[in-house]
């Protein structure tokens, strides 16, 4: 019979489980766990859980409210520098230098944008665990940048809208076609997706590339995509969308709804639950309510 056990240690790896028989006295666990290790960090503004291998975040969430998108008494964005997080080991860093010259943007999983309340707040938002690889011109820039002030948006309407943000790895089929869940996802030059076909029971040969950059040695993967998750509210009237983007240039004009996808896909292709809780079933989708446009 397995159990379900925490693993603790001094680091930050309490939301770590070991599924596991009981471990005899000679057990190799005796030595300690290799990992890995979920580093789970609450900020004032944003939560995020670090990729220790990847040196990005597995996912970073936030929860936003009219009133915590008011600006507080001199707050300022020119005020923050991007910062090497020393909650984590030196083994695990990732630094600032590790974009420098790489053909990347820092790209902020929580936008400094969501943390105007606080200069502390905005601060952490500069911490390099809330920072991946984005492509700048397009991209992080531009369209994701305006996907941020859609959620910010939102607050308009909702009393709460809670926020997943993070990395994708899809493996790729051809030169346009990726695989998500089990789908066939092809991306046209204006960065819109059409899924192609279902993938069927033949094994199709696909390959994952993606780039990795680091300023003394390969450390810090590039995803090939990025993930929006939005649970909107009032009391306990809920919307919801899910929402997949190529890191890569995208024509403004392309309506987000033309990047949703199910969000067992996104679920099945990170790994990663969302929203345990709650029925996802009775959930109405968000685009059919409010216009998915950035």
């Amino acid at each position: 019979m397995y159990n379900i056990v925490p693993f603790r240690a001094t680091d930050h790896h309490s939301g770590n489980y070991l599924h596991s028989r009981q471990q005899p006295p000679n057990s190799v666990l005796k030595f300690g766990n290799p990992g890995p290790i979920n580093d789970l960090f609450e900020r004032t503004a944003y939560t995020a859980s670090y990729n220790r291998k990847d040196r990005i975040p597995h996912w970073v969430g936030e929860h936003l409210t009219a009133a915590s998108l008011r600006r507080g008494e001199g707050v300022s964005r020119d005020k923050s520098r991007f910062t090497d997080d020393s909650a984590l080991p030196d083994l695990f860093k990732v630094y600032t230098k590790d974009y420098t010259n790489s053909g990347y943007d820092r790209g902020h999983m929580a936008p400094a944008g969501d943390a105007v309340f606080s200069q502390t707040a905005m601060d952490e938002t500069f911490l390099m665990t809330n920072i991946a690889p984005q492509v700048g011109p397009g991209f992080n820039r531009q369209y994701w940048a305006y996907l941020e002030q859609f959620c910010r948006d939102l607050t308009r309407n909702y009393t709460d809208v809670y926020v997943y943000s993070g990395p994708l790895f899809l493996p790729q089929l051809s030169s346009d076609a990726y695989a998500l869940a089990d789908s066939k996802i092809e991306f046209n030059e204006d960065g819109s997706i059409r899924v192609v076909s279902k993938i069927s029971g033949k094994q199709d040969r696909y390959t994952m590339q993606y780039s990795v950059i680091g300023a003394q040695g390969p450390t810090v993967a590039v995803p090939t995509h990025f993930f929006k998750i939005l649970l909107v509210a009032n009391g306990t009237d809920y919307a919801l969308g899910a929402f997949v983007l190529p890191n890569q240039a995208i024509d403004h004009a392309i309506p987000l709804d033309q990047f949703q996808v199910d969000l067992r896909a996104i679920e099945k292709a990170s790994g990663l639950i969302f929203f345990q809780t709650l029925d996802r079933k009775t959930v109405p989708n968000l685009c059919v309510l409010v216009s998915c446009v950035v």
